[in-house]
């Protein structure tokens, strides 16, 4: 029996989920999932690694429908409730996918593949009370696919097995004290691990509840923490920059009684992007809490952490999780020396099986000692690791320098008129790559030439963008997560 349905045996009559203004118990959840097991199989004993893709909204049915798949022996690939068909039908022929499950809410999306001979396809509202024999799973079996984009060619598929996927979630729940009393609010998507992995799984794998808000609303997300409920929060840097924006919109009394409200939660995380050191200023302002950053990505779920107990310092992402090894090494495979940078390398249970019929990616994303290349450049300094960006769009560059665009960024966003800023490199003949931003100001207009020579007070030359382009929002994908590659074509 798979650990996450053997620990819900623990806690029956308590409560896993709240979605739609409803909850469900463990008992439920291990009710309804093998009622979909038994449906899928469908008179079969295993459906030995079948894909079965799924469209439904976060919340109960979606968990049902994840813990239905592996109960019998499925490989579970969650698509993204906002991507078009065209990137659904790439995963489903990519997969080959044998069973499709959606909500009724989007059957008119998916009509032009709902007739497909080769799939089979379940509408998640007609499943029916059944039960019956379910396959005993190995943890040695692939559990899920997760598609990431990367930032060139086609999507990748990340497949992980139970055994990477109890790894990643017993790793947490040790080094972030996860409780059975534990309530934790998930606003973020679920096709991608911080919302399946470090919320949702590890909240069930506890005993605890996950209660789910399918859209996120600044508004929808304080009036739920006033109900005193919810000690656990997990989001990232754009939702934090979002309810701060909200927070200071409201009357003081209102303000007070979130920070009031704020204060008595036991841990909040930020992750799947850089936090800005002064977004987790304001934040520790309004809550007394100072965001615990972590690292992580899809082929290895998390990795780094700062400590749940002890001293978490702004900018850095903290030590290597339990039973996660890392080191950071320079192009040429050599082992960086402390205090100099390298890509952050990784080793152990966590990390990911393969991507999906991509035996050339595979092999290419390890080194032949075995260990995963990130392609994120760190620098382990003071104790702790320090991101200075990905390799491929957040390290330009520039006449010989090799830039931070993240340092850079940092920097910008304390000029008083700037709300938010990505930098990217751009080709050049004589550079390299020539350093620019894009920005976005709190003010009618800014002058260029003023910002230019407050940043000369702050930044060597070399590390001064040279170009400059105002947009009134900065390009992101539904993580929230900033899209660089997107920035490059506005200029």
């Amino acid at each position: 029996m798979l650990g996450i349905v053997k620990n819900a045996h623990k806690h029956l009559e308590r409560v896993c989920v709240k979605s739609n203004n409803r909850q469900y118990s463990y008992q439920t959840l291990l009710n309804k999932s093998e009622s979909i097991a038994v449906d899928l199989l469908a008179g079969k004993k295993d459906l030995n690694e079948q894909r079965v893709t799924f469209l439904v909204d976060p919340g109960f049915v979606y968990v049902s429908i994840q813990w239905g798949i592996w109960r019998a022996g499925g490989i579970a690939v969650p698509l993204c409730v906002k991507h078009p068909l065209e990137s659904i039908k790439y995963v489903l022929d990519d997969t080959n996918t044998s069973v499709l499950i959606y909500s009724e809410k989007y059957k008119d999306l998916l009509e032009p593949v709902l007739n497909n001979n080769n799939i089979r396809c379940i509408k998640a509202e007609s499943f029916t009370n059944i039960f019956g024999s379910l396959p005993v799973i190995s943890l040695d079996r692939r559990a899920m696919i997760i598609y990431t984009s990367g930032t060139t060619g086609a999507p990748k598929g990340v497949v992980s097995t139970h055994q990477n996927i109890e790894s990643q979630v017993v790793t947490l729940i040790k080094s972030w004290e996860w409780e059975k009393k534990d309530h934790i609010l998930n606003v973020l998507p679920m096709h991608h691990v911080h919302g399946i992995v470090n919320i949702t799984l590890c909240a069930l794998w506890s005993g605890a509840c996950c209660e789910f808000l399918p859209k996120f609303n600044a508004k929808d997300v304080f009036d739920l923490f006033k109900n005193k409920e919810i000690n656990i929060f997990m989001a990232v840097p754009t939702i934090y920059y979002k309810l701060i924006s909200f927070w200071k919109t409201l009357p003081k009394n209102e303000q007070q009684e979130i920070s009031n409200t704020l204060e008595h939660f036991r841990l909040m995380v930020s992750g799947s992007a850089a936090l800005p050191v002064s977004v987790l200023k304001y934040w520790k302002s309004i809550s007394k809490h100072t965001l615990l950053e972590r690292y992580g990505m899809t082929e290895i779920g998390m990795a780094i952490s700062n400590p749940y107990r002890g001293k978490r310092k702004p900018g850095h992402i903290g030590q290597p999780l339990q039973g996660v090894s890392i080191r950071i090494a320079e192009d040429n495979g050599k082992i960086s020396k402390i205090g100099e940078p390298g890509e952050i390398q990784v080793k152990g249970n966590n990390v990911f099986k393969e991507y999906w019929n991509k035996p050339k990616e595979t092999k290419e994303s390890f080194t032949k000692d075995n260990w995963f290349k990130t392609g994120d450049i760190a620098i382990f300094q003071e104790g702790s690791f320090k991101i200075l960006g990905r390799n491929s769009v957040d390290i330009i560059k520039n006449g010989g320098y090799k830039v931070s665009a993240l340092e850079i960024e940092e920097v910008l966003r304390k000029y008083k008129y700037i709300a938010d800023c990505g930098v990217v490199g751009l080709p050049d003949e004589e550079w390299g790559e020539i350093i620019a931003v894009c920005i976005v100001i709190n003010t009618k207009s800014i002058s260029i030439d003023e910002l230019k020579e407050w940043l000369k007070l702050k930044l060597p030359s070399y590390k001064i963008p040279t170009k400059y382009n105002i947009q009134k929002e900065l390009p992101v994908n539904v993580m929230g997560k900033v899209v660089k590659n997107e920035i490059k074509k506005l200029f």
